[in-house]
């Protein structure tokens, strides 16, 4: 009788142990790239979404979002065109927009939550939440990120990477069928940001926002919404969620995340029962930024291309296709 309690005890910490791994927020068993190229191989990534949106029965890829849990989406404010929760899908496990993706499984929406504090004119506050319909299973392919606790701290030059299916180009659109895109590209510190932002009279570097960027190395459209994320031990850890920039390609000038552990207290009381992990990222020694001094004297202002002005053209986009067919 004794064997038979020990080994049933052995049997449920097995059980145990083994839903633990798969809850496990940003554990990526086939990512194993420690520096450099563009094309991310499959499951890298395997919290990255793709954020669809549908109307007369076709579907345009228009933003990434990361999965935080089994049945929540984390993604930015701006990309949330319509509240219709009919008009958006979301895939998982993709590897290229075209097909065909083996681990991919996709989801409809139950329900979207834009923060009530959002500026659409400044994008502060860029974040959003989407609820699945039902929940996903997890694989090596599909599963959560850790997202940065409000205890985390990401001093300047911390190495983070960011992926997406956007443009490579201000007039260069990804083939769809490439895999989706990582670079890797270091945080640039909220001053040093900020007074890189001077010249843009669009743009006011706040605490709910992290910068991050490297010449030749950048975000631009169609990757709004999707992760900054930065590996700590075996986990990655969500840092910011891709949110507006000058341009694809402005030299010197790094992009704008959300900045995510900002946002802890108000992810958890929309997502309440669900299994988020936040996990605190430290860095060491000083930071940088904190002994940085801005002399910019630069007056040229660049034309400014912010998130917002790229879902103003997927709408457009969308508005033309239904325009399109009834003609």
């Amino acid at each position: 009788m004794a064997d038979w309690t020990v080994w049933i005890l052995l049997m449920c910490t097995a059980l145990i142990g083994q839903e633990s791994t798969a809850q496990d927020c940003g554990i990526a068993p086939l990512n194993t790239r420690i520096v450099g190229g563009d094309n991310a191989t499959a499951g890298s990534w395997p919290w990255q979404v793709s954020v669809h949106f549908t109307v007369s029965g076709r579907s345009f890829h228009i933003c990434g979002g990361t999965l935080i849990s089994d049945q929540w989406v984390l993604t930015a404010a701006h990309c949330i065109l319509t509240n219709i929760t009919s008009h958006w899908r979301l895939y998982f496990g993709r590897e290229t927009q075209r097909g065909p993706n083996v681990n991919e499984v996709n989801r409809t929406v139950s329900q979207i939550i834009v923060h009530p504090n959002y500026n659409n004119s400044l994008l502060n506050n860029d974040i959003a939440l989407m609820k699945l319909s039902t929940p996903v299973n997890f694989s090596d392919y599909i599963r959560p990120v850790c997202l940065a606790s409000n205890t985390s701290e990401f001093h300047n030059s911390t190495p983070c990477w960011s992926t997406g299916w956007g443009f490579i180009g201000m007039n260069e659109s990804l083939p769809e069928s490439l895999p989706l895109q990582e670079i890797q590209i270091p945080v640039i510190g909220r001053k040093q940001c900020a007074c890189s932002y001077l010249i843009s009279p669009l743009a006011n570097i706040t605490d709910q926002m992290i910068c991050a960027g490297q010449d030749n190395r950048r975000v631009c459209f169609g990757d709004s919404g999707g992760p900054l994320q930065c590996k700590q031990g075996s986990k990655w850890i969500q840092a910011g969620i891709t949110s507006f920039g000058l341009g694809c390609a402005t030299s010197g000038i790094p992009e704008v995340f959300a900045r995510v552990s900002e946002f802890q207290n108000w992810i958890m009381d929309q997502v309440t029962g669900a299994n988020v992990s936040f996990v605190t990222f430290s860095s060491s020694g000083t930071d940088q930024d904190d002994s940085f001094t801005c002399r910019s004297t630069s007056t040229e202002a660049p034309q400014t291309t912010t998130s917002s002005a790229v879902a103003t053209e997927f709408a457009f986009v969308v508005i033309t296709v239904i325009f399109m067919q009834h003609i």
